[in-house]
């Protein structure tokens, strides 16, 4: 039997798992390949693979034995039970000291689990964020590794060289312990739905609005990816402008609007609640998301509910100008909203998040790569404790700019009848958050009046509760005395 002689092994060929393989192997590195169905790495070996380096295995066992110590082993399959199978069956196959990385979408949750679990039996787990899709996945994607400290060595050099390169630095680094790997993608994932959302709204807005033309869509686009809205989502928005159908029409006009999700977006959502954070613009998109999914049931209410006939009556440039501002503004405050939920998840769960190294890691490869991403690292690198990105001199002078037109935008969506529920959303937050004084002493008086739930007073120090007996016939017991 010869020498053990692959520097790392990947199990799960779909067209993600395929990728980083041929990445891999044109980085110099000897890959071992596995994947239940055979047929699937016979096709991957005559095809993409042919007069590779790769190294085909037909069992588990067979492709823990093409490896070199410490043994590493990259998942690719579908998050939940298929990920944990797999674990089961690699597990007693290796050695204390060996790594196993799941580079799947799944929740932190559970990868926080398996690290707990492998650590027990002296196997280093890591749970590694992967995004950019199929095309990242072969030549460089953004990569968000979290688990067992341990293992970075081991696996820097492989997970560095495939990754993107941002002036020539890889968009990749140690995210943190436990489950922060898949963590930092999940916020990654739940900003993306956001950056989708509010780009659907400025073409609502344009199309609706305004009457524009998929041509005139496409140019509106590819004038924005010109300048400081240049980003891979902006990009490929205007080349799905430009492509036409069979007929010639715009295929983009025969779409269904019934939008799909898998649930990222939903478990940022959820992670915000659990940590009190209000990330509103992410939550709306999910919302938006659902929505659009009730497709006959707002066909029916279209024939039944009345809204604004009137149509947009200014200058036609000023208002794609305003719809520009408005999204520029709105993204600031969905990736403020995002690094708030990273900073308390942070402190949470021991993390210890580099917030600019994350913002260096999104700048290329992954979905919502953008120049933007850039000004977030220099605001983290200039004040490495920044409270909010809102605060940062260069963001908040970019909201002073646009608030005319986000606040037109906002405004015009309104009188026209066309939803903005990311971008509206993004505003009443950043109005409430720039507020001293919010109305949450009402709330507050109606707790304590209909549950004597207590409260705080302006002219006490903070920390020390009262209670009245609003009616005179409700006591004097606050529910504090009795919370079981």
């Amino acid at each position: 039997m010869s020498e053990p002689s692959s520097d790392i092994a990947l199990i799960g060929l779909a067209v993600m798992g395929q990728n980083l393989v041929m990445n891999m192997n044109d980085h110099g590195f000897t890959v071992s390949v596995y994947n239940r169905t055979g047929s699937v790495t016979d096709e991957f070996m005559a095809g993409p693979a042919k007069g590779s380096k790769v190294v085909a295995t037909k069992t588990v066992k067979a492709l823990v034995a093409t490896l070199k110590s410490p043994r590493r082993v990259f998942i690719l399959v579908k998050a939940g039970a298929a990920v944990d199978a797999v674990i089961d069956e690699l597990t007693p196959l290796l050695d204390k000291g060996d790594i196993i990385i799941d580079g799947g979408n799944s929740h932190f949750p559970d990868s926080q689990r398996r690290f707990d679990q492998l650590k027990e039996k002296g196997i280093r787990f890591v749970g590694s964020g992967v995004s950019g899709g199929e095309e990242g996945a072969r030549r460089g994607p953004s990569i968000m590794p979290g688990g067992d400290p341990e293992a970075w060595p081991y696996i820097k050099d492989i997970l560095q060289s495939v990754s993107a390169k941002v002036d020539g630095e890889p968009c990749c680094d140690w995210v943190g312990e436990g489950g922060a790997g898949h963590y930092v993608k999940m916020v990654h994932n739940g900003i993306e739905y956001g950056d989708m959302q509010m780009i659907a709204e400025a073409y609502d807005l344009m199309k609706s609005g305004l009457g524009l033309s998929a041509d005139e869509l496409k140019s509106v686009f590819e004038g924005w990816n010109k300048g400081v809205l240049d980003s891979y989502l902006i990009e490929i928005t205007a080349e799905i402008f430009g492509l036409k159908d069979e007929d010639g029409s715009p295929l983009v006009d025969k779409i269904l609007d019934a939008a799909g999700q898998k649930g990222t977006g939903k478990w940022t959502s959820n992670s915000a609640l659990d940590l009190g954070m209000p990330v509103t613009l992410i939550g709306e998109a999910v919302f938006a998301r659902a929505l659009s999914s009730l497709k006959n049931e707002r066909e029916r209410a279209s024939r039944a509910l009345s809204g604004p006939q009137a149509a947009f009556s200014g200058e036609k440039q000023a208002f794609i100008d305003d719809v520009m501002l408005a999204l520029y503004a709105s993204k600031i405050v969905s990736y403020a909203q995002g690094y708030m939920l990273l900073r308390e998840a942070s402190k949470e769960y021991g993390w210890k998040l580099n917030f600019g190294s994350i913002a260096l890691m999104w700048r290329g490869g992954c979905i919502i790569r953008s120049r933007f991403l850039g000004d977030i690292k220099k605001a983290f690198d200039k004040n490495p404790e920044l409270e909010n990105l809102l605060i940062d001199d260069f963001f908040r002078k970019v909201i002073d700019e646009s608030q005319g037109g986000w606040r037109k935008t906002i405004s015009n969506a309104a009188l026209l009848g066309i939803p903005t529920p990311c971008m509206s959303s993004a505003l009443s937050f950043y109005d409430g958050y720039r507020r001293d004084r919010l109305p949450a002493n009402l709330l507050q008086a109606q707790r304590d009046y209909f549950g004597a739930h207590t409260y705080e007073r302006t002219d006490k120090k903070r920390g020390e509760f009262f209670h009245t007996n609003w009616t005179g016939r409700g006591g004097n017991v606050s529910s504090r005395s009795y919370n079981a």
